[in-house]
């Protein structure tokens, strides 16, 4: 009915029915559209607003650090790195000796003596080489003295109130250094005196490269 009371003629109620239902199916072709381009856009981009905080199957997950990881790996694990190593690159644990990266293994409780390279301390074994053919110049006289059983020849250590804490190799033996004994050089037989014996906690460290380590017995 109109204004005034009066009964409408049956065109225009189809006119404004047929008008409705072509708003109606405006609004549903409007969104549909709107649904295909979000769609394609995401497809384009393989992102979603920020504010959905969801991650698209086409999108892998972040890689873990593998600098922080290696950090944390238990000692023994290997990882391969390149050849000349960025030393920013590794985590703080890790240190470098001989220019490859080494990481802390293990601590062994030891007796820890010094020696000198004559013959007060070496007798007739005094000829300026180690049991390793190196110079006992080697590594600017910074060496120690091990039981290959307990410590392979080219371990490396560290003796704490030894070469400021430096990591050292070992490059040598003696007659009484057997077990969980270790000698460490001096220039000279009063520098070694002056060490006397200590009991110390030595920390062994391994090459974390995952490379074999060099031939001791090369001569340098």
């Amino acid at each position: 009915m109109d204004t005034n009371g009066r009964a409408e003629p049956a065109v225009l109620l189809l006119s404004r029915l047929h008008a409705r239902r072509v708003a109606e199916w405006a609004c549903f072709l409007a969104l549909a559209a709107v649904s295909a381009w979000s769609a394609m856009l995401v497809k384009e981009t393989h992102s979603l607003p920020a504010l959905a905080g969801v991650r698209l199957p086409s999108q892998p997950l972040p890689e873990p650090d593998p600098v922080r990881a290696l950090g944390g790996e238990p000692a023994g694990s290997e990882r391969a790195v390149d050849a000349t190593p960025d030393r920013r690159l590794w985590a703080p644990a890790i240190r470098f000796f001989n220019g490859r990266p080494i990481r802390p293994a293990r601590t062994v409780r030891m007796t820890v003596t010094a020696y000198s390279p004559d013959a007060r301390s070496c007798g007739p074994w005094a000829d300026g080489r180690t049991a390793t053919l190196h110079s006992v110049n080697t590594n600017a006289h910074r060496l120690v003295a091990a039981d290959p059983r307990v410590l392979p020849y080219g371990s490396m250590v560290t003796v704490p109130g030894y070469d400021e804490g430096r990591i050292v190799p070992v490059l040598d033996c003696g007659g009484k250094i057997k077990g969980n004994r270790l000698d460490v050089l001096y220039r000279t037989h009063s520098q070694a005196v002056r060490w006397g014996v200590q009991h110390l906690r030595v920390t062994v460290w391994e090459y974390a490269d995952g490379k074999p380590a060099e031939n001791p017995r090369r001569e340098r």
